[in-house]
């Protein structure tokens, strides 16, 4: 039996005596090799597996490729998705969104790291549709596509309609039904559904928009499944419909199905025949009142018409007289002479009143006067000083009187004072 020697390095320990010695030969294997041996382990083993996790820090590359890790409580793997296979993920993939992800292990050689390469995912408790409609919903209302005062009302005449959606859906034979005769429709005939049709629709509302001859638009279909109505759901529809200078009614399936396209519309109809009754609702309301005018009276009794309302005339114009400037300043002036009258009168009362009052107390004034006392024969005699004597002893011989009569004064010296008590 033939054995195999080999040198030892002198940087490997010494082999110990006891060791007992291996006469097989070293396999030794490459990076490389061993990574591809392990791939290939992986990738046998859990050829499709589904996965339930969180989602954490996604990343989208500049090729389209997004980059993810799926964890949960006491482990992580991570995830990548290729860009043709993101492409038929309807919702996006957001941080800390519970998923279940279809897809198979396998390992990044130049990392030496295992990953899981997701082709399916689904979102935990909803719907994928759903989940997609809520985030673009978020999304749009969050930019302000939903506004209300952005929207603008419909033209109460439009004579020129154009309408977005399938030749030979339900919802065209709805509207014309409507339509017909009352305005011009211009079909652009679009795909409502399946791969494309979100497109189509976007493109179809751009066209007609460049047409100067229309009024309004009208863009939907018929009902079906949240699938089936998918295409008015994208977000390329909805921004078509904001960036509409036209005003623009959404009418997709039944009243039960609300679509972002009918949240970003100027006006949202429950279904295709209300969107064509909403065109011509104005035009049904002038014919109405024209049609009232037309049996008026005025137009079938024109002499009766014509008599009641000179009847009408006559009286309004005896409260228009009535209600004249001239009328209300006559009343006024008439008001005014009388209060005139009255002051003029109860002047006069007053006056003479006013008059015998004085007249008495004249009376008993001039009873009281000295000079009456004076024209009984009575004098009054003043000192040099002006005051009156009431004394003979009040005077001194010499001095100077003055003596006031009934008519004029006497002026006198004193010679001599007899006092008599």
């Amino acid at each position: 039996m033939v054995r195999e020697y080999q040198l030892k390095s002198p940087f490997e320990e010494t082999q110990s005596a006891e060791e007992p010695f291996d006469p097989r030969p070293r396999k030794v294997l490459t990076v490389s090799e061993l990574s591809r041996q392990i791939q290939s382990l992986l990738e046998g083993s859990f050829p499709a597996v589904w996965v339930e996790g969180e989602v954490s820090q996604p990343t989208l590359s500049t090729k389209g490729h997004m980059y993810f890790s799926l964890k949960d409580a006491g482990a992580l793997i991570r995830c990548v998705v290729w860009r043709d296979a993101r492409e038929g993920i309807r919702f996006n993939l957001e941080h800390g969104l519970q998923v279940i992800c279809l897809g198979r292990v396998s390992l990044y050689p130049q990392r030496g790291d295992y990953q899981l390469y997701v082709e399916q995912v689904e979102p935990k408790g909803m719907g994928a549709l759903q989940l997609a409609f809520e985030q673009l919903k978020e999304k749009l209302q969050k930019e302000g596509l939903f506004d209300e005062e952005r929207k603008r009302p419909l033209p109460d005449f439009p004579a020129r309609v154009g309408v977005v959606t399938s030749p030979t859906g339900a919802a065209i034979q709805d509207i014309l039904k409507i339509l017909r005769g009352s305005v011009e429709v211009f079909l652009r005939p679009v795909r409502v559904q399946g791969e494309g049709s979100a497109e189509a629709v976007a493109q179809a509302i751009k066209e007609l928009n460049a047409c100067d001859r229309l009024d309004l638009l009208i863009v939907g279909r018929g009902g079906g499944s949240l699938e089936d109505l998918w295409a008015f759901n994208e977000e390329a529809v909805a921004r078509a419909i904001f960036r509409s200078k036209l005003p623009v009614i959404s009418a997709v399936g039944h009243e039960k199905d609300v679509t972002i396209s009918d949240l970003v519309a100027d006006v949202r109809a429950p279904t295709p025949t209300k969107a064509a009754e909403m065109v011509v609702t104005q035009r049904s309301l002038f014919l109405d009142r024209l049609l009232a005018v037309l049996e008026n009276p005025a137009f079938t009794e024109p002499e009766e018409w014509l008599k009641g309302f000179k009847e009408e005339v006559e009286g309004l114009e005896a409260r228009l007289v009535a209600s004249s400037p001239q009328a209300f300043i006559l009343h006024q002036a008439e008001k005014l002479h009388g209060f005139q009258q009255s002051l003029v009168t109860g002047m006069s009362h007053t006056v003479d009143r006013l008059s015998a009052q004085m007249s008495g107390l004249a009376g008993r004034l001039n009873a009281l006067s000295p000079l009456a006392v004076l024209d009984r024969g009575y004098s009054i005699t003043f000192n040099e000083k002006g005051q009156i004597l009431k004394e003979a002893g009040s005077v001194k011989p010499g001095q100077t009187l003055r003596t006031r009569l009934h008519q004029g004064e006497i002026k006198s010296r004193v010679e001599s004072i007899e006092e008599k008590i």
